[in-house]
């Protein structure tokens, strides 16, 4: 029989097995404020679901990523960048502010959609690398070059047309891109051509970059054929890299032009705002 004076230890005692039950029985979900969706999403080689593929929560809310092959919405985009730049996008690559690119709730990551601004009728395709935008009535978050590129950067939001392209080839770090057909031997950087060059406040298509300027230059003479071609070397992590870039009169042209130069064996060609 336990004395009066043992008595509040055992209290203690009790009190906080009772806490550690309880601590163990709460589900670390037990705050999100509406039931978690069905998981319906791809998997990859093995069995996987990709990271980027699961359902997520935001702000209370679950979104469930999907294949949707049949996409084709109307709503608003607005844009994004400073907040964000150079930071890591939902599937690993670096957000760039000055290269087009945009963020979607729960399209594949990466992939490519068309994106119409139906204010002004200009349209390009895009490449879709991260998540967002969470806020009511908003269907997709362009970068800020993306949304310079659709002429509503000054405005904030507009009103757009978005269609799911295909899933786009993934684009590794810094990886050499490959190129199609045997390439001839080095000529000088700058080709003639009656494309425009790389111009401040313009728009270029980069074709890739490249650890080995040898490379870049056989870049250069296999895009010769689509128009005038530069090597830009960028500095980065101490290393130099040769950006291979083709110069374009406006988005438009830019946005075929990355097509040409893409069906040249280039996959990961992206638009990228001259500054």
């Amino acid at each position: 029989m336990w004395s009066a004076g043992s008595r509040p230890a055992i209290w203690i005692l009790a009190l906080a097995m009772a806490a550690g039950l309880s601590a163990c029985a709460t589900p670390r979900l037990a705050t999100r404020t509406n039931p978690a969706p069905p998981v319906a999403v791809g998997k990859a080689p093995g069995g996987r679901v990709p990271g980027t593929m699961r359902p997520y929560q935001v702000r209370g809310v679950w979104y469930t990523p999907r294949e949707q092959p049949n996409y084709n919405e109307v709503g608003i985009a607005s844009w994004y960048g400073q907040q964000f730049h150079n930071k890591q996008t939902s599937n690993g690559e670096v957000f760039d502010m000055w290269v087009i690119s945009a963020a979607h709730k729960t399209l594949p990551l990466p992939s490519i959609v068309e994106v119409t601004n139906l204010d002004n009728g200009k349209k390009i395709r895009v490449r879709v690398n991260d998540r967002g935008p969470f806020v009511d009535g908003r269907i997709i978050d362009m970068s800020r070059a993306g949304a310079q590129a659709l002429g509503f950067d000054r405005k904030g939001t507009a009103r757009v047309r978005v269609r799911y392209v295909g899933p786009a080839p993934p684009r590794g770090k810094d990886r050499t891109l490959q190129y199609a057909g045997a390439v001839p031997d080095p000529e000088p950087v700058r080709q003639a051509s009656a494309r425009a060059p790389v111009a401040a406040g313009g728009w270029s298509v980069q074709a890739g970059a490249f650890a080995d300027r040898g490379n870049a230059e056989k870049a250069v003479n296999s895009l010769r054929d689509v128009g005038r071609a530069e090597i830009v070397p960028l500095q980065r992590g101490g290393q130099t890299l040769y950006r291979v870039v083709v110069g374009a009169r406006s988005a438009d042209e830019a946005s075929s032009l990355r097509d040409a130069v893409a069906a040249l064996g280039f996959p990961d060609a992206r638009l990228v705002a001259v500054r």
